[in-house]
């Protein structure tokens, strides 16, 4: 989707369009000026030069984009390049919302898809009636009309052999476009393409490419496969190899169930566990109901509750506990959280706190799992008692 989370927003205010906007940051003060509704004049805005603390940018307009502004970005970083940005906050719900209802598009068309989380996901066409006309030109142009017929919003897409190609053939004609890459457009359309194009491939691993005076794909499809595995190990150095050479074997998974489920928050100022304790206690109160209600709304329940901390000096540490019974509440998972935090340090201040749920299950795997441990438990407990009726006999 292009700019998902700026695009939403631009539903809910049109006046803004074809403005720099800026979305990031939890609602502040300043943010009660939207409660106006859609009708607020552009200049009563929050703008992005009035924003104080260290919040980060979730997503940006393409006119924002142009002042080098981009996600991820620290906004206050983002202040000093493009001041009269118009700062909005994420609204989570909305943008769920939206999500599930894109989707819900897609699998009507093409019922293969991948989801890659709440703006991107991949398709196969490969069985898809009309999926191979015009190099799947045809089945890509239905997808944006009626994705932009029923919600406005409009997304780019990449066709390619596989889905390592489709992920970069995404991002070269955006907004709004439509990208081609067959086989024999490997030396042509990727290699020229820096190495940091390839999913995967993140900033440390450009930093050592670039020592090595790799820049590009097409200088990384160079190297022998043995050079790439000496320098970045046996399973990286292969894949390194694989990806420059445009090789990906990765099916479309339609299904694949989630390991855990977190909800974390990193503060606009450091806040002290002790002087900030009523602060603290209702951010972590409303991170556990939550992830509560992730949990419940997709159906799951999780056996281990964990939290992560991230102190003023960037060290971060995690613990966790498991549960003798699956759970989706939020005072469960509140109250075990807070067993958690007694295990770790609060003497310095803290950035970010987070929670987590894991050993996840469905509710209906969960209720029959601890069938099976109840089960057991009565078994062996009937052999306990066994052994304590044959030790008498005998003596």
């Amino acid at each position: 989707m292009d700019a998902f989370y700026a695009s939403v927003e631009l539903l809910r205010y049109p006046q803004l369009k074809g403005l720099p906007v800026v979305i990031g940051g939890g609602r502040r003060k300043a943010d009660e000026v939207l409660d106006q509704g859609a009708g607020l004049p552009v200049e009563q805005f929050p703008r992005l030069k009035d924003y104080v603390g260290r919040g980060v940018i979730t997503t940006a307009t393409y006119p924002a984009r142009q002042f080098g502004v981009g996600s991820a970005m620290g906004l206050m970083k983002a202040a000093k390049l493009c001041p009269q940005a118009i700062l909005l906050p994420v609204d989570f719900d909305e943008v769920r919302r939206y999500s599930r209802l894109f989707k819900s598009l897609i699998t009507e068309i093409a019922p293969v898809m991948e989801d890659r989380g709440v703006d991107e996901v991949y398709i196969d066409f490969t069985h898809v009636p009309g999926g191979q006309r015009d190099g799947g030109r045809v089945l890509a142009r239905l997808i944006q009309r009626s994705i932009f017929e029923k919600t406005g919003l409009t997304c780019s897409i990449g066709v390619a052999p596989n889905k390592l190609i489709a992920k970069m053939a995404s991002e070269f004609n955006k907004p709004n476009g439509i990208s081609i890459v067959y086989e024999d457009d490997l030396q042509a359309k990727i290699w020229p393409l820096p190495c940091r194009k390839i999913n995967g491939i993140g900033p440390k691993a450009e930093a050592r490419l670039t020592h090595l005076d790799i820049r590009t794909i097409g200088e990384l499809a160079a190297k022998p496969r043995e050079w790439l595995v000496e320098h970045f190990g046996k399973a990286y150095g292969a894949w390194m190899n694989d990806a420059a050479w445009g090789r990906d074997s990765r099916p479309v998974v339609t299904e694949s169930e989630p390991v855990s489920m977190s909800r974390e928050t990193t503060f606009d100022r450091d806040l002290h566990a002790v002087r900030d304790k009523a602060e603290l206690g209702r951010i972590f109160t409303w991170l556990c109901e939550k992830l509560a209600e992730d949990l419940q709304r997709k159906g799951y329940v999780g056996r281990t509750i964990g939290i992560k901390l991230r102190y003023d000096n960037f060290k971060s540490v995690t613990r966790d506990q498991t549960l003798a019974h699956f759970t989706a509440d939020a005072k469960a998972i509140r109250h075990t959280a807070g067993l958690c935090l007694k295990r770790v340090p609060l003497d310095q201040r803290l950035r970010l706190l987070g929670v987590r749920v894991g050993t996840l299950a469905t509710v209906a795997e969960a209720a029959d799992l601890e069938k099976k441990e109840q089960e057991v438990r009565a078994r062996r407990s009937s052999s306990a008692m066994d052994s304590i009726a044959l030790t008498d006999q005998l003596f």
